[in-house]
């Protein structure tokens, strides 16, 4: 299996969590992972935009993901620590890109960004999370 197969093979088989927000994967790649999300009422708060607890977990299961794509067969990954930033909400019926890049790629963890941006092209939001890395072992 090429390395770019087995990327692609990671990034369909989204965990379950991922796959209720409706995730799509778009491009996959160990520097790079870019996904689509189409904004649903079932994502929505109460002011009918995008739920700030729906871009933590869309952004965790991408950094997940995205750290997948860099360790060794037969390993793992828990997230350790997760930090968003909110700057412009996401009304219902739009659909956001994201961008998912390391920050750090080390032995133990991974630092990874995604940024959330809306239609017009504005950024809505960034989370920042660090992901451990588990060895079967541990």
């Amino acid at each position: 299996m090429s390395d770019q197969s087995r990327y692609d093979e990671i990034a369909r088989r989204l965990p379950p969590f991922g796959q209720i927000f409706g995730l799509r994967i778009i491009q996959a790649h160990p520097d790079c992972l870019r996904a689509e999300l189409d904004v649903t009422e079932a994502l929505s708060n109460r002011n009918g935009v995008l739920h700030g607890g729906a871009i933590m977990g869309l952004a965790d299961n991408l950094g997940g993901s995205a750290t997948f794509m860099n360790m060794a067969e037969g390993q793992g990954t828990t997230t350790i620590e997760s930090k968003t930033n909110f700057l412009r909400a996401v009304p219902i019926g739009e659909t956001i890109t994201t961008e998912t890049t390391p920050l750090h790629r080390g032995r133990k963890t991974q630092v990874w960004q995604t940024r959330l941006i809306r239609s017009d092209g504005k950024l809505a939001a960034i989370v920042t999370q660090t992901q451990m890395i588990l060895n079967a072992e541990d």
